[in-house]
């Protein structure tokens, strides 16, 4: 088989969208849940196909709820997908949280400025928590979306907080290849105790940071 290759590129995956302008995000909004059981199977059988971290990005963008909005990547450390009878069975990837880059400011002092807040204990404490890890517990088939095949339900740990969303995507394969790509979907970021900001603080309305953020992802692997 050839060797395995995965592209995840951005406009999301594990790439957060927050509209500007004090406009929340649009997509399908994903509640956090309870840590859910990750199968064998879904995390060690079948063939793994390998991240290429050169070329896999997470994309974000963040808002206020009155006034500007940001964007940046992420990317990816390491990871795998699994394969068993040609369908997407599981695996897990890990996050660089030490890579959390911004893209929309132009004047590189004020956007290390931002790059270092994100990374503190106020936002992501990459200190303390440099990886997120994202495994896949289960991939379902679905019927009746026009925007979706498959549903995606798997364990987001970030800040070392656990919690298990059911996310959208789109799944293919063809000549070896797999393709798994969501269409833009809604977190909370609050559920992993990414609290700067947020209203649940008694933030004044002028300084705000929107607790949504909207995620899409895209994913492509190559058999080995």
């Amino acid at each position: 088989m050839k060797k395995a290759m995965l592209y995840a590129g951005a406009a999301l995956i594990f790439g957060f969208a927050l509209t500007s302008c004090g406009q929340a995000p649009t997509g399908e909004k994903v509640e956090a849940q309870d840590e859910v059981e990750t199968t064998e199977s879904a995390s060690n059988t079948g063939t793994a196909y390998r991240v290429n971290t050169e070329e896999s990005l997470i994309n974000w963008t963040g808002s206020k709820m009155v006034g500007d909005a940001h964007n940046g990547f992420i990317r990816l450390q390491e990871g795998q997908l699994n394969v068993e009878d040609g369908k997407l069975t599981g695996g897990t990837f890990a996050i660089d949280m030490t890579t959390l880059s911004n893209t929309d400011i132009e004047e590189e002092g004020k956007r290390q400025k931002l790059e270092g807040h994100l990374k503190s204990d106020e936002f992501f404490n990459v200190g303390a928590h440099p990886t997120a890890t994202f495994k896949i517990a289960k991939v379902e088939p679905v019927t009746g979306k026009s925007n979706a095949t498959h549903t995606i339900t798997g364990n987001l740990t970030m800040k070392g907080i656990t919690k298990s969303v059911t996310i959208p995507a789109n799944i293919s394969m063809e000549g070896g290849v797999i393709k798994a790509s969501t269409p833009q979907f809604v977190i909370d970021r609050t559920q992993w105790e990414v609290m700067y900001g947020a209203s649940a603080l008694g933030v004044v309305k002028d300084n705000i940071i929107r607790d949504e953020v909207a995620l899409e992802i895209n994913l492509i692997a190559a058999a080995q």
